[in-house]
């Protein structure tokens, strides 16, 4: 739903519309109103088809990127022609932890509306490849494994983990397949040890 356009929005309401109306009023015929909907969902479907070929017409249809903050200065004109205020920019750019536009290099408003931020160097956060700090690859993908003291079966399968394994982490936390029910949460960490959250009582 985040990344819904203008076109997405007014399909959905004109689509749930006309279904309502087939619900509601009596004079019209069942299969007509199945007509209806299956004529606009085809013709929604052939709507983006066109979408994808044509660029110019998929740019119509869905708008496009519009640069409102350029080298950390505000574009007038294009705040004006998105309809957007300082109010609503200051509030997309805290949205992104970003509370001074002097922290700004560029801000792109995306056609969902949501706004996508490169900052100036100076206020980019430093990382392990800028320091050439050696970074180990991740084991797994961190993954909840306990869940309400159940355990996620499913997951261990999938992550290639047993049992045993299980009853051996939570020894090295003082509990154990036997006191699931003391435990709330369980995520098993991108390193292999394993986060427990125990109940409070």
């Amino acid at each position: 739903m985040s990344h819904i356009t203008f076109f997405n929005y007014v399909t959905g309401i004109a689509f749930g519309s006309i279904a309502a109306v087939i619900a509601i009023d009596k004079r019209i015929a069942v299969m007509d109103g199945l007509i209806s909907l299956i004529v606009w969902a085809l013709l929604t479907i052939l709507i983006e088809t066109f979408s994808l070929k044509f660029p110019k017409f998929r740019v119509a249809m869905d708008g496009e990127p519009t640069i409102v903050i350029k080298k950390g200065k505000i574009v007038e004109r294009e705040m004006a022609s998105m309809r957007l205020n300082m109010d609503d920019l200051s509030m997309l750019l805290r949205e992104k932890n970003i509370f001074s536009l002097e922290e700004v290099d560029y801000a792109i408003l995306e056609p969902h509306g949501k706004l996508s931020v490169l900052k100036k160097a100076e206020y980019e956060q430093i990382t392990k490849s800028d320091m050439h700090l050696p970074v180990p690859p991740r084991a797994y993908l961190p993954t909840e494994i306990i869940v309400d003291g159940k355990v996620i079966d499913k997951n261990l399968k999938e992550l290639n983990l047993n049992a045993e394994w299980l009853e051996e982490q939570l020894r090295k936390s003082g509990s154990g397949l036997s006191q699931l029910s003391h435990i709330f949460y369980a995520e098993l960490q991108s390193d292999g040890t394993l986060y427990i959250d125990k109940r409070e009582n």
